[in-house]
């Protein structure tokens, strides 16, 4: 059998990577990473009618509207992002960059004496394809992420973060574990597969 070209290799990561954008066209949904957050809900069973969901680093929306869909009219979602987003129907956006402790605080005082029961982030910093430079950006905005979810969860509610693989994860993944009872790590079919990016959910924050 002859050995695949580069060429032909890339044709097919192509391809693989169109099926989910044609999905996700075909389906209504706005981007293709709402398929990570749909396996990993199948899987997890993470959101659950009428509870209050956490998006953060929700631009352009996807994760924000399969959050919705299934908390339903009960339920509630309150999203943030530096990117602005177009209105999705059962959605709170605060726009503004979530480093920033004004936003920060703008999220608390939204969510006043409510607590969540999940805590979502798709966020990743603008790539520069410097690892040295990407890693770092990248951790600090997980590290942030987990910062509010413990600020914001009930006790025993759950989180996830898209997270890279590299320096500060093994450190990362042993926080996560001093704070949650249990931490899993999820690689989605929608992830693509060269990429380093991985889910860690932490399931059921201590008290």
């Amino acid at each position: 059998m002859a050995k695949r070209s580069s060429s032909s290799g890339a044709w097919l990561k192509e391809h693989f990577d169109d099926h989910y954008v044609k999905r996700s066209q075909k389906e209504g949904y706005r981007s293709r990473a709402c398929y990570k957050l749909l396996e990993i809900q199948e899987k997890d069973r993470l959101i659950k009618p009428g509870m209050c969901v956490v998006d953060l680093g929700c631009a352009p929306g996807g994760w924000s509207q399969v959050a919705a869909e299934l908390v339903g009219d009960r339920g509630r979602v309150l999203a943030s992002d530096i990117l602005p987003m177009d209105t999705l129907a059962g959605v709170e956006f605060i726009q503004g960059d979530f480093t920033e402790e004004s936003v920060f605080n703008e999220l608390l005082a939204a969510l006043g004496d409510q607590r969540a029961d999940l805590v979502i982030s798709d966020m990743a910093p603008n790539m520069s394809g410097v690892k040295d430079v990407d890693q770092p950006r990248s951790m600090y905005l997980c590290e942030l992420a987990l910062d509010m979810a413990a600020h914001v969860l009930r006790p025993g509610g759950d989180f996830v973060t898209k997270i890279f693989q590299g320096e500060g994860f093994e450190a990362y993944f042993r926080d996560m574990r001093s704070r949650f009872d249990k931490v899993i790590t999820r690689k989605p079919a929608a992830s693509r597969p060269r990429s380093r990016e991985v889910y860690l959910l932490g399931r059921g924050l201590k008290a």
